[in-house]
């Protein structure tokens, strides 16, 4: 039964595109004259603007069908410190006048900045924290200064010179430059011995200095981090670690710390029991966890692990030194090895095969997402986030992934809206045309009143009172089914027309009188003959849904966000501030789309005409 039917569906489809076997066998019989089909595709191709449109098509089409299996879809992915970053890949770019002349890097969010051995400064990457203030422009002052360290945060830099002296600079609207009076006492005492700063951290909109004597200065934006420290444990801080919006404490006894004022509200206040009773040698943080090395070499990680930060890989030796980036950690065994663990979403965690095993590293630094591997020899190994192509939206998701699988979205709603417009345009158009009479009347009636409808208010209004009560998904399912239902009626009267002149023929009238079905007769003998023109008002109908579907998603009543379309890509164009200051959010969403919209109207004219070569002396 199944050969049966794959054999009659070959016979109609080359009834449909070469004709009949009879006229085949006919045709081929005259050597100078081509097969239709083959005279359909030289006329097709024969065209520069339809060869344009069908090369466009096919690259776009692929990367929106393949793109999403690397550029992996996350609707809950968002990042308050990646937030309408431009198309960028420098973000790792270290100047090339620091070769083999870095003495030290503070790695920031999205940016990185270095002093070489002359004691000068250099910054890369994106520096911008606002649209007036720019980590990159380094005042006059910290740039004559002979600093001694200095470290990075999301939207400040933090630095101290050889005279004690403190710089703060790039955001300091929300206390990141207001030092404690301790601090300013120290600062102008060079002689005062309690004034001997060992650390510098930086973090989002807080900092942190500690000094020889285990006194910890902690300054910044009070109402987002807790920076208040218990006076038991002053004086008795070896090392702090900072996360977003809190810290933890290595004392000086070995033993780890919280020192702040949330404690049980705090995930970092209770300590691991794995460190009862060890000695703790080193501690780093990312955004929402803490960990602590012991003596033994072994790692201990707790608070909100959300992106595998505690699942620590085997080690080969054990760890000498451990750093935090946002999500993710870096460890330098005692055999040389470098091993990192925790999210890899920029590659952050990927440590270059170079570095591995053994290598002479002679520092590391880590950011956000980025990271740096100073070598004996003064080359730099770096690894992580080199920035964005396309760069990102308000919620720090990149454009380019949106972008690939908002154009699988479309295009999917785009063809089987089509193919749902297709069915009933064909089934109604095939009796109206073959039947006439009563049949003919009641469906263009029908045809005509569906046609009369405003459509883009009428699928609004819709999707208004049906689509708030579903989800996401369902609601895709109903611009699909909305938009095939009310795209039917230009189909429908193609084929009606079409019927209505091939019904005449004598193949219908030979047909009728060997009794075959009038159903048969529709759907077996005359559709094959309209095919051609079908393909045709297909390919131009799937433009226009793809359109459709995304004015509706502009709008706000087509699919809903997080679930990205080309359409609801755009719906920040209706923003004059991303018009004028986040070109990229709508301009590379608007350029794919225009271009893939144009190359199927070009494919669809060009089917038009090679199906009709009259077409072409109008």
């Amino acid at each position: 039964m199944s050969k049966k039917k794959g054999f009659f569906l070959t016979r109609w489809l080359k009834r449909g595109v070469m004709g009949s076997d009879q006229e085949v066998q006919d045709i081929m019989k005259e050597e100078q004259v081509q097969t239709p089909f083959k005279t359909m595709l030289r006329n097709f191709l024969s065209k520069r603007t339809v060869r344009v449109g069908l090369v466009g098509f096919i690259l776009i089409f692929l990367f929106v069908l393949i793109g999403p299996y690397y550029w992996v879809l996350d609707l809950s992915d968002q990042d308050s410190t990646l937030v309408n970053l431009p198309p960028s890949q420098n973000m790792m770019s270290i100047p090339s006048e620091l070769k083999g002349k870095i003495a030290d890097i503070a790695a920031g969010r999205t940016y990185g900045i270095a002093v070489d051995t002359d004691g000068h400064l250099h910054t890369w990457g994106y520096t911008k924290i606002t649209e007036k203030i720019d980590i990159g422009n380094i005042p006059d002052e910290v740039q004559e200064a002979d600093l001694v360290m200095f470290a990075a945060g999301d939207d400040h830099v933090v630095a101290m010179d050889e005279n004690k002296q403190l710089y703060v600079w790039g955001n300091t609207r929300l206390q990141q430059g207001n030092f404690s009076s301790e601090m300013k006492k120290g600062m102008k005492d060079p002689d005062d011995p309690s004034w001997d700063i060992i650390q510098l951290e930086a973090s989002n909109q807080f900092s942190a200095a500690l000094s020889s004597d285990g006194t910890l200065y902690l300054w910044g934006n009070t109402n987002l981090a807790d920076i208040k420290l218990r006076k038991q444990y002053q004086g008795n801080i070896a090392k702090v670690a900072l996360t977003s919006n809190e810290y933890i404490c290595l004392l000086k006894d070995g033993t780890v710390a919280y020192t702040g004022y949330k404690d049980k509200g705090s995930a970092f206040a209770a300590i691991p029991e794995e460190l009862s009773g060890k000695t703790v040698v080193d501690i780093a943080s990312t955004s929402s966890t803490v960990a602590a090395v012991t003596e033994d070499g072994q790692v201990v990680v707790w608070g909100n692990p959300k992106f595998g930060e505690n699942r620590i890989p085997e080690l080969s030796s054990p760890v000498k030194k451990l750093y935090g980036g946002r999500f993710h950690y870096v460890a330098l065994l005692q055999n040389g090895d470098v091993i990192s663990w925790g999210s890899n979403k920029y590659h952050q965690a990927a440590v270059p095969a170079s570095i591995q095993h053994g290598a002479d590293v002679r520092e590391i630094y880590v950011g956000n997402f980025q990271n740096y591997a100073v070598l004996s020899d003064g080359n730099t190994v770096t690894w992580g986030l080199k920035g964005f192509v396309l760069g990102t939206d308000s919620l720090g998701r990149d454009m380019l992934n949106r972008i690939v699988n908002g154009g699988r979205v479309t295009m999917t709603v785009g063809a089987i809206s089509v193919i749902i417009a297709t069915i009933i345009g064909v089934l109604l158009g095939g009796l109206a045309g073959y039947f006439g009479g009563h049949a003919d009347i009641i469906i263009m009636r029908i045809a005509e009143i569906v046609g009369g409808l405003p459509f883009i208010p009428f699928a609004m209004i819709l999707s208004a009172v049906i689509g708030s009560r579903l989800d996401p998904t369902q609601r895709m399912y109903l611009i699909m089914v909305v938009l095939g239902v009310l795209s039917w009626t230009g189909t429908c009267r193609l084929v009606r027309a079409q019927i209505l002149a091939q019904r005449e023929m004598e193949y219908v009238t030979a047909a009728k009188a060997m009794g075959i079905r009038e159903r048969t007769i529709v759907f077996r003998h005359i559709l094959p003959n309209v095919i051609s023109l079908l393909l045709v008002s297909m390919t131009l109908d799937f433009a226009t849904c793809m359109l459709t579907e995304s004015s509706l998603s502009y709008l706000g009543f087509g699919i809903p966000l997080p679930t990205p379309t080309w359409g609801n890509l755009l719906n920040g164009a209706n923003n004059s501030i991303v018009i004028q200051q986040y070109w990229w959010q709508w301009v590379f969403p608007a350029a794919i789309f225009g271009v893939c919209t144009i190359c199927i109207n070009m494919i669809g004219d060009g089917l038009r005409d090679a199906v009709d070569p009259k077409s072409a002396e109008r």
